[in-house]
């Protein structure tokens, strides 16, 4: 399943709005469907249910993976700005 998350992960990209993120889920998901009904699994049976929650465990892995990223990117804006203010306090004191 791996392969799978390498997948959907290397399909999103952190610039990418919550809409068009979903977008791609909706095309994983109905992929995913798709093969299932290729390989005629019934419904009840639990390899569905099992890949239906790889499939959405993927997805939350991808959007914490993107929380994370965005965070650091704001956290790394925050740091340069108190650091260019830190030099402008510092080059007024003189």
């Amino acid at each position: 399943m791996s392969d799978f998350s390498d997948l959907v992960a290397k399909a999103i990209q952190p610039s990418m709005t919550r809409e068009e993120r979903e977008a791609v889920y909706t095309v994983v998901r109905q992929a995913v469907l798709r093969l299932q009904e290729r390989e005629a699994f019934p419904p009840d049976d639990p390899r569905v249910a099992l890949q239906r929650h790889l499939v959405e465990e993927t997805i939350r892995d991808v959007e914490g993976d993107v929380a994370r990223y965005e965070s650091l990117r704001k956290l790394d804006a925050a740091f340069a700005a108190q650091a260019e203010a830190h030099k402008a306090a510092q080059s007024g004191r003189r």
